[in-house]
């Protein structure tokens, strides 16, 4: 997605068989948005996916819900009474997380990656997750019962920016590169590892525990005030995000020939960094640090766009599709166990006390995206880039 300012340029002159990557022009004042037919397709598919996911999660479950008792719960309140409260207060909230988490941390490896021009600088690998977990657990450690979501949001972004500072300090000796960045990272989130068992053996049982599920990464238990955080965050922040989407796309181009097309290079790369760790550290501080979204989604969106370059808006549409399919595959995880162990009598692989147990989705991300990595790099092998 791409963005300039002022009065619309003359008409394209793109030939009218060529519809599949012609741009659309969204007028609005004084911004013009170009988005290419593509695209946009690519975001309404993801839209849908995210929807049809979320309406699956809120039906499915210990307690099944069928869809006409959904409808009637969540537009009008009425029915069963049970079902009602699993619906709008259980799984509801879950479901947007989801949708919200998803989106910020797509839209922010979309930035990261398109910053060091590298598809392995995700906020999860170059330890800005890591940063942010360790902000957070710090808060969570020393407050305890008392820390509050604002409290944990405020810490995870303080420790997002300090390991931010630190990483890009390190990497752009002699320039920015991506090879360092990611290799710099990985580093410092090793350091980080160490230093959340450090904060971990200091708290309390009870703290220890709650910070631990916590960093595992996960939406179970989450209720309308994260959603209400990071609503309030994403509605700031996505809209800077892809006001800036011009000079991004000019970065992946490299800084000399970015300068000669008018970008203030130093003052784009310090926006865009502080826009991709807020969106990383909200997304942390609301479910954890789920991993590999950010890594895998701009990637994706990449590829089905056909684009030379990673759009904000795609990245952050497929990251909502991602997590929310993968909420729906984590929450479901023991019972396709337990149903095949019944269809499998020899097979048997939980006890049907565990039928209804919900797995963390940073299990289900972590074990995707590790294979999506592995195929990234064999992709990759050979051409000397990392």
């Amino acid at each position: 997605m791409t963005t300039t300012t002022g009065r619309p340029g003359p008409p394209s002159d793109t030939p009218k068989g060529v519809g599949a990557n012609r741009p659309v022009s969204l007028l609005s004042a004084r911004i013009t948005f170009r988005l290419h037919r593509r695209t946009g397709e690519v975001c309404l598919l993801a839209v849908a996916l995210s929807a049809v996911a979320l309406v699956i999660s809120l039906s499915v479950g210990a307690y099944p819900v069928p869809l006409p008792d959904v409808a009637r719960a969540l537009f009008q309140g009425t029915g069963d009474r049970l079902a009602v409260h699993f619906v709008n207060q259980e799984r509801l909230p879950q479901a947007l997380l989801a949708v919200l988490v998803g989106a910020a941390l797509g839209v922010s490896g979309a930035i990261f990656q398109s910053i060091s021009r590298n598809p392995l600088a995700s906020p999860d690998v170059v330890g800005f997750n890591s940063g942010a977990a360790t902000g957070a657990i710090a808060v969570i450690v020393t407050l305890g019962g008392a820390a509050s979501a604002a409290a944990t949001a405020l810490g995870a972004i303080g420790g997002g920016l300090a390991t931010a500072l630190v990483v890009f300090v390190l990497a752009s000796r002699g320039g920015l590169h991506g090879v360092r960045l990611v290799l710099i990272g990985l580093g410092v989130t090793a350091m980080l590892g160490s230093v959340n068992s450090y904060l971990l053996t200091r708290a309390s049982l009870n703290n220890a525990q709650s910070a631990h599920i916590w960093l595992v990464g996960t939406l179970n238990g989450r209720g309308w005030s994260s959603v209400q955080m990071i609503a309030l965050a994403l509605v700031v922040l996505l809209p800077a995000a892809m006001l800036l989407g011009r000079p991004l796309r000019m970065l992946e181009l490299g800084d000399e020939l970015a300068n000669g097309l008018g970008v203030r290079v130093d003052r784009a790369r310090i926006a865009l960094t502080v826009l991709g760790v807020g969106l990383c550290a909200v997304a942390v501080a609301s479910a954890g640090p789920i991993p590999f979204v950010a890594l895998a989604a701009p990637q994706i969106a990449v590829m089905l766009t056909r684009s030379p370059g990673v759009s904000v808006l795609a990245a952050g549409a497929v990251g909502a599709a991602l997590l929310s399919l993968a909420h729906v595959v984590s929450s479901q995880f023991f019972t396709a166990l337990a149903w095949v162990g019944d269809r499998v009598g020899w097979l048997k692989l939980v006890d049907d006390s565990q039928r209804n147990n919900l797995l963390p989705v940073g299990v289900t991300t972590a074990v995707l995206g590790g294979a999506y990595l592995a195929w990234v790099l064999f992709k990759r092998r050979g051409t000397g880039r990392a």
